[in-house]
């Protein structure tokens, strides 16, 4: 399916350098604010406690987060949850805090400021959990990447694998730095977001790959960066139709569904603008660079023995 097709050939590979150049400074930017300022992470990861509230109207957020905040609580998350009268409050891990009767201070916080909360259930997550889930979220990272690499692997040349693991690396990384630079809340959601980001960039990089591996074989006379200019202008209507729904459905998770799903909508705007440039200009590239051509796409003919010019047995 095509909205349009591009007749005469785009030449991003001529401007490749700039391109490249371009995306070595954000990721370096990424790995410098992750080193420096870190992941504020969320609740599931650090230790704390988790409480549900329920009231019979619509609950006022900010009145809530006012109320606790005079009764001494910082860094605290309070978001809707299910429902606008569903409302879920995260409190961070802290030593001097009675996590036995912290539910029982927070109700008494609100019925002095927001009244009208009904306490549904309160949950303790403790450091060690966090540390299980913050160890089991980089393991499933980890496990993601190298069956990527695998299939990969298996799917095409080793140059076209190397491209797409350092181009969907770049993707996973500028995600993190994004959220390191804002100190926005890095939870488990966000994770997901991430891990959906790299099954999502890969699929495009194979695209345009797959598209690159035919034009090889079935073309002659093009070299590499006309090859590779011809699979990305011929798979930019491809591009657009997925990534553009794909945005669509993200941006109405963005702009309607709350806090809540906030910043996994973040995650996945980020990780779907940054996709489609490192699959086309950053993969792509590197793809030209490692020596990629024609020769190792098609086979040579095989000389019969005592055949003359023309393939003729004598």
């Amino acid at each position: 399916m095509e909205f349009f097709r591009i007749r005469k050939d785009i030449p991003f590979m001529r401007h490749a350098l700039v391109f490249n150049v371009i995306s070595v400074v954000t990721f370096l930017l990424a790995v410098f604010f992750l080193a420096t300022r870190g992941l504020h992470l969320s609740v599931e990861f650090t230790g704390g406690t988790l409480i549900e509230v329920n009231y019979a109207q619509a609950a006022d957020l900010e009145k809530i987060r006012g109320a606790l905040g005079k009764a001494g609580y910082t860094d605290l998350a309070v978001q809707n949850f299910g429902t606008s009268r569903d409302v879920m409050i995260r409190l961070p891990l802290k030593e001097e805090q009675n996590t036995a009767k912290i539910g029982e201070a927070v109700m008494s916080a609100l019925h002095a400021e927001a009244p009208g909360a009904e306490l549904r259930r309160v949950e303790f997550v403790g450091p060690q959990v966090g540390k299980e889930l913050a160890e089991n979220g980089a393991l499933a990272l980890f496990l993601v990447i190298v069956g990527i690499v695998i299939y990969l692997a298996f799917r095409f040349e080793w140059r076209f694998s190397v491209s797409a693991i350092i181009a969907n690396l770049h993707d996973v990384i500028i995600i993190l730095g994004f959220f390191a630079f804002f100190q926005w809340e890095f939870s488990l959601s966000v994770l997901a977001a991430t891990l959906a980001v790299l099954g999502y960039s890969v699929n495009e990089s194979v695209v345009v790959f797959d598209r690159v591996r035919e034009t090889f074989r079935k073309v002659r006379g093009m070299t590499t960066p006309q090859v590779l200019d011809h699979a990305i202008t011929g798979t930019i209507s491809r591009t657009i139709i997925t990534h553009g729904s794909t945005q669509v459905m993200v941006l109405s998770m963005l702009i309607f569904g709350g806090e809540t799903l906030h910043y996994f909508a973040m995650a996945l705007t980020i990780g779907i603008c940054f996709g489609i440039y490192s699959s086309v200009l950053v993969a792509s590239p590197l793809v030209m660079w490692l020596g990629v051509s024609r020769e190792q796409f098609v086979k040579p003919k095989k000389q019969v023995e005592n055949a003359n010019e023309d393939g003729a047995v004598v």
